[in-house]
């Protein structure tokens, strides 16, 4: 009987050629990651602009696989329905750029997709515990955000076990996926930790066997 993968590889495309990435989608497709994350950066929240919905929507022809975005934007609940019209099916917003964190969770769940919050690294997880209730993803920023190729910051590994923590203790079902810096040598740290979701960049498209990567992470390769 074949066995579950040990955590869900979600490949980012902001690592990915720009010009080529409808085929960067496909490449994550040959190998068995099964999400595709997409970073939505305005230039005010962090200090780099990205892409907007039109770019994944041309993208969503190009794959059938999950569709995990983030949107690292000042007031996120102003594109819910964009974004969801794209063709995501996660959206992930940070609690530091939504002031009513609650409704904006709640547009997302009405818009038909599954809602994330995320915290930059400077902000602590109690910031987001009430609403845990509330989402289908946490993601932690293990870098600061808008930028690639980052070093993983060590405490972001503290902050993956205190939301385990809190998810064993009040019975909810919310993933865990961590972003920044996570490559072969750590990742399965971060899966005992607690992490469910491993979203790499330049680690997953530089790698000259991606798929070996992947088997690695998802623990096929014992």
């Amino acid at each position: 009987m074949k066995r579950e993968p040990d955590c869900i590889v979600a490949p980012s495309i902001l690592a990915a050629d720009f010009s080529e990435s409808g085929k960067a989608v496909r490449t994550i497709g040959n190998t068995t990651a099964q999400w595709v994350h997409l970073d939505v950066m305005d230039g005010m929240f962090v200090p780099n602009i990205s892409f907007g919905p039109k770019f994944i929507a041309d993208l969503r022809t190009h794959s059938n696989l999950i569709f995990d975005t983030h949107l690292m934007v000042d007031q996120p609940e102003r594109y819910i329905t964009q974004f969801a019209e794209a063709g995501s099916d996660y959206i992930t917003v940070h609690a530091e750029a939504s002031l009513h964190l609650h409704r904006t969770i709640s547009l997302i769940r009405d818009a038909g997709k599954h809602p994330g919050v995320t915290i930059v690294p400077s902000t602590p997880v109690s910031a987001i515990e009430l609403v845990l209730d509330q989402v289908d993803l946490v993601l932690i920023m293990s870098v600061n955000p808008g930028f690639g190729g980052q070093s993983f910051i060590p405490s972001s590994l503290d902050k993956i076990r205190r939301l385990a923590e809190i998810r064993a203790d009040r019975d909810l079902d919310f993933l865990i996926s961590v972003d920044g810096g996570v490559n072969r040598d750590n990742g399965r740290t971060l899966i005992e930790a607690g992490a469910d979701v491993l979203v790499m960049g330049s680690a997953f498209f530089l790698d000259d066997d991606r798929q070996s990567l992947v088997d690695h992470l998802q623990g096929n390769d014992r």
